[in-house]
């Protein structure tokens, strides 16, 4: 297993979420990283703040998202990030948060959060158009994948968090 770096940025470059993770491995579905309780993770050069339980983190090779698997007793399941397609670089993973996020609860509800960030980040950043058709239809795409459980988000994370490094988790 491998020591990364995850990196999310915003649009104009300025450094958004950012933390360590253990890279598990890959599948179908793409690369997959452990972030175990604990992990300091910091939002742009604010002071770091402690994960406070586990997580799975998967990275699709060719998607518009990021998608983040909580365990127990976390309120979200699943929190799916609208991004830039990943890309990896000696060590790192980088992608730019496109504001629109995806969340499965633990109680089943599904949520399209941040779109009032995204209108206000398409003006303010100036999104192109072609990145903002991108980044809705992916928020579309997602909802509808979520809510049917199809592909990773069918339980494909399990298998990964068995992997994980760490204590056993519940």
């Amino acid at each position: 297993m491998t020591q990364i770096k995850v990196v999310y940025t915003k649009y104009d470059g300025a450094l958004h979420w950012h933390h360590p993770g253990t890279l598990l491995g890959e599948d179908e579905h793409g690369a997959w990283v452990s972030v175990p309780a604990g992990t300091l993770a910091s939002k742009g050069a604010e002071p770091p703040v402690a994960w406070e339980t586990a997580i799975v983190m998967l990275f699709p090779r060719d998607g518009w998202w990021t998608a983040t698997f909580h365990t127990p007793p976390h309120p979200y399941e699943l929190y799916v990030d609208v991004t830039t397609v990943p890309r990896w670089r000696d060590g790192e993973v980088t992608m730019v948060d496109l504001d629109l996020d995806v969340i499965l609860t633990r109680e089943g509800t599904l949520i399209l959060d941040d779109e009032d960030e995204f209108a206000e980040h398409r003006v303010a950043l100036g999104y192109p158009a072609d990145t903002v058709a991108r980044a809705q239809d992916t928020a579309r795409w997602l909802l509808a994948a979520v809510e049917r459980r199809e592909g990773p988000f069918g339980g494909a994370h399990t298998a990964w968090l068995d992997r994980a490094p760490g204590p056993p988790r519940a």
